[in-house]
Formats: structure tokens, C-alpha cells, sequence
């Protein structure tokens, strides 16, 4: 089985990486699409140079690769995408063959959080309408999209990793609530910039606090935003 966990930056989407890479039987890989991303686009992101020479560039090419034989050969193959790499030009199809799941969090705390690493963020460049265009084309495929949400996993990570699992037919494994400190052998070029925190977990951080303040020139961000957040928001397991 191969899950693909779409979400913007700053979402848990790492943590959620580390909890499925914790498990003996579950392979992962780390934004596969993202050299592909920044060469369409001619971006750069922190650290650009060492994102093009670690992966192919080739969007195909990465559909060969996470659509082949799971590495290790293990039952299961969590695949970590960023929904704003899905641009023009990428191919979809193969989204038909796995499970969907849309990692979502509030607006408010990840453009506070990513203003934090990459200053003055678009609303292109915190994937929230992406996440929405991509939910609805699995939707009209037939397809069966699972929205969860970071605010409830942080709330009780147990609880709500172990209804993921149910909703995608894995069985869950307490292995996915811990893990090492120091990161993850598969994690992307990119870690050393944008994983400082998790690198010194061992696990969920607990319940969140209150929304931050977004900045006033990123109030326009935050407004844009919301709607694609509240229509994912009701769907969440």
C-alpha cells in the first residue's frame, strides 16, 4: 500500500513522516516533487542548490520512483507531498492508485511559522488552494480523500493516528507515537534549514496554543486562505 500525505509547509508534516517511518514495516520518502518544483518555477528556496543536485528534476521520472516497488520491500510506503509541488506539467494519474490523505492546519499558525524560516509568503507558496484543487480531483475521480487534521493529532496523537489508520486499512501501531532524535535517514536535503525542531523530538508536541497574530502585511495571506482551510476543516475525520 502507498499513502500520500498532501499538505502545505509548516503542517506536521514532518513529525507525521517521523511517526510512519518509526514503523518496522512502513518505508517513507521525503517531497519527492521538490527539485521538479523548483526548476519549473526558477524559485529558490533555502538550500535550492542542494535540493536539484539530491533529487531528479524529471516529474516522470519521480512517478517512476514512488509508483515502483516499495524500497525494502515493505508492505506499506508513506510518501510526504507538498500540494503547491503539484503544479503544471507534473502528472496526477498516479494519485489514482494510492491512498489521499489532506494534512491540514490553521492558516494563522502556518504562515507565522513559515514567516519565521522564508520571509513575505504568498498564498502560492502555503498550498492551501492547491490542497483544495487536489482534494476535489480525487473527489471526482470516485476517489475517497481522508482530511485530518494537525490541531487534533497534537491534541491526542493516539487517538487520532489510530482513526487514520483505521480510515486507510492499516493496522496502527504504537511504534507511529515515538521515535528517535536526531531525524530520519530519508529525510530531503532541504532538513537542516527547516527541521530544527522535530530533529529534537521524540514525539508529538502536546496541544496547541492560541492562534498567533499574523502580521498586518500578511493579513491578506491569512483572509485568502481561511475559506480553502474551513472547507477542508469540515470534512476531517
Amino acid at each position: 500500500m502507498r499513502i500520500a500525505m498532501w499538505s502545505g509547509p509548516r503542517n506536521l508534516s514532518t513529525a507525521m513522516m517521523y511517526a510512519f517511518g518509526n514503523r518496522a514495516d512502513c518505508a517513507v520518502v521525503d517531497e519527492p516533487f521538490y527539485a521538479s518544483y523548483l526548476v519549473k518555477t526558477g524559485l529558490r528556496h533555502p538550500m535550492w542548490q542542494e535540493i536539484l543536485d539530491s533529487q531528479s528534476h524529471d516529474p516522470a521520472v519521480v512517478v517512476e520512483q514512488i509508483t515502483g516497488s516499495n524500497p525494502g520491500a515493505k508492505p506499506y510506503y508513506y510518501q510526504k507531498h507538498m500540494t503547491q509541488h503539484m503544479i503544471a506539467g507534473v502528472p496526477r494519474d498516479w494519485m489514482r492508485a494510492v491512498k489521499n490523505v489532506f494534512l491540514i492546519r490553521h492558516p494563522a499558525r502556518v504562515i507565522s511559522s513559515y514567516a519565521a524560516k522564508r520571509e513575505d509568503p504568498t498564498l502560492d507558496d502555503m498550498g492551501f488552494w492547491q490542497q483544495s484543487e487536489l482534494f476535489d480531483e480525487v473527489t471526482a475521480w470516485g476517489g475517497k480523500p481522508i482530511v485530518v487534521d494537525s490541531h487534533d493529532i497534537r491534541e491526542n496523537p493516539a487517538m487520532m493516528l489510530e482513526k487514520l489508520c483505521d480510515a486507510i486499512d492499516m493496522p496502527f501501531s504504537a511504534q507511529m507515537l515515538t521515535w528517535p532524535k536526531g531525524g530520519h535517514k530519508d529525510d530531503g536535503a532541504w532538513a537542516r534549514h527547516w527541521y530544527g525542531s522535530v530533529w529534537t523530538s521524540n514525539g508529538f508536541a502536546g496541544a496547541e496554543a492560541a492562534l498567533p497574530e499574523v502580521p498586518e502585511h500578511l493579513q491578506d495571506v491569512l483572509d485568502a486562505a481561511m475559506p480553502y482551510y474551513e472547507q477542508m476543516k469540515s470534512v476531517r475525520l
